[in-house]
């Protein structure tokens, strides 16, 4: 599991590899998710809208990310003069500070979340989206340490082995930190300890905040129909290193996460320094530059992200359809339009289909169109899905070759564009009928927009 580090991998010393912060306030955490200090701002994840927002020393939005690249984004970290993304699904996205995408790479563990500090790019199990029933083997490694391509160089420290193999993902999920002296932080989703690794993956100290009397491994409850739940309590959320050099764990107050807590510790002892426990409203906090805790509504900091101008919907296709007639993006030209990605092999397409037809008889043609664009390599089997299914609207073949071009993390992934080809949203995945009441609302308020 273990070897060499090589080359490859170089180890900054701390002075030069630090990111500048922010002067004044520096973001750590917003919502549940860690953010990054860089080129003098701070940069957070936000989900929901498929974007990065960044702040200034005073925490004012003056940056917002978005783009194909980007679709869940959980986390994001400092990687030389770039950002780098944990994607929900647990692949790595690199950004430059200006949105580009400069590269991106699959999970080395079932989903994984990222941190880096320099050169060096740690992987964890992600807390965010934990896969159920996914055995792992007793001598796996609790991390991977990759370089800055995404690539795999080593397995650091061992795997927590709970008597459930099935278990083993949420057992060792976690949140995540490392820093320029090569040591990683490691504070598990389901057990009330924050750790801390040198650089060989040797455990330096362990602190606990003293939550439970006993600590127990998460264990299946029994079975109700077909739902087989469990019996966990969360602890840990997100990690954070502060530009103080003091390591910030956010965590849970209760077993469900309901109520949220700050620890502050020291990075040489493990000592909790301080304790902040955070109301409902506090939900983004920050370090001022004398090291004391701020919070902040993140919805509040957040207002003003779509006030700027849509973005272009890029590339324009030029696609065959299935009777092999060209088709380009200019086609649909003055109508409010929905490109849907998909593929006869996915199971989640198959399912939005009825209802991405019913959607496209609600509208009229002079208004909205939909361009539906096939990502199968095998021809046939794509015919015969539109066989089965026979859609009113244009179907398109890919050929597959869209997610390199359009950089969607998984099937169905659909773009909304405006009356000038411009992205109104994006949506991920099968949301089920409700996703689809809120795309039509959507769609209504586009057509009657001016």
């Amino acid at each position: 599991m273990r070897r060499a580090l090589g080359a490859a991998l170089c180890l900054w010393a701390a002075s030069a590899c630090r990111p500048t912060a922010p002067s004044g306030l520096t973001l750590l955490f917003y919502q549940r998710s860690p953010a990054a200090a860089l080129g003098g701002r701070s940069w957070a994840p936000d989900p929901d809208h498929a974007r990065l927002l960044g702040f200034d020393g005073r925490l004012r939005l003056v940056k917002t990310l978005a783009g194909p690249g980007l679709a869940m984004p959980m986390a994001v970290a400092p990687l030389g003069d770039r950002l780098l993304v944990s994607e929900e699904t647990g692949d790595g996205v690199v950004l430059d500070t200006a949105g580009a995408l400069v590269r991106e790479w699959s999970s080395p563990f079932a989903v994984a979340l990222y941190s880096a500090a320099g050169t060096r790019v740690v992987a964890v199990r992600s807390p965010y989206r934990v896969p159920p029933l996914t055995p792992e083997p007793a001598d796996a490694p609790l991390f991977r340490v990759l370089d800055t391509l995404g690539r795999p160089l080593e397995g650091l420290a061992a795997i927590h082995v709970p008597a459930t193999p099935f278990l083993t993902q949420i057992t060792n999920a976690g949140a995540l930190a490392a820093d320029p002296g090569g040591a990683v932080y490691f504070a598990p989703l389901v057990r009330d300890e924050i750790v801390k690794y040198d650089a060989s993956g040797t455990r330096r100290w362990t602190a606990t905040r003293g939550l439970y009397a006993t600590e127990t491994d998460p264990v299946y409850l029994p079975a109700k129909g077909r739902e087989l739940g469990l019996d966990e309590a969360l602890v840990n959320v997100a990690l954070a290193l502060g530009p103080d050099g003091r390591l910030y764990a956010l965590g849970a107050e209760d077993s469900a996460a309901t109520r949220l807590r700050v620890d502050v510790l020291d990075t040489a002892t493990g000592a909790i320094l301080e304790t902040r426990r955070l109301g409902p409203a506090e939900t983004a906090v920050a370090v001022n530059a004398r090291g004391g805790l701020v919070t902040f509504d993140a919805a509040v900091l957040a207002r003003g992200a779509d006030s700027g101008g849509r973005e272009a919907f890029a590339p324009r296709f030029v696609l065959p359809d299935t009777l092999g007639d060209t088709v380009t993006l200019a086609r649909f030209a003055g109508k409010v339009t929905l490109v849907d990605f998909w593929a006869s092999w996915c199971d989640p397409c198959r399912e939005e289909f009825p209802h991405m037809i019913a959607l496209y008889a609600r509208f009229d043609r002079k208004d909205f169109e939909i361009a539906a664009i096939s990502d199968d390599v095998d021809r046939s089997k794509m015919l015969g899905f539109v066989r089965e299914f026979h859609p009113p609207f244009p179907v398109l073949m890919g050929g597959g070759r869209m997610k390199q071009l359009y950089h969607y993390r998984g099937l169905p992934y659909s773009v909304l564009l405006d009356r000038r080809g411009r992205v109104v949203e994006r949506y991920f995945g099968f949301g089920g009928p409700e996703e689809f009441q809120r795309l039509a609302a959507a769609i209504a308020k586009e057509i009657g927009g001016p």
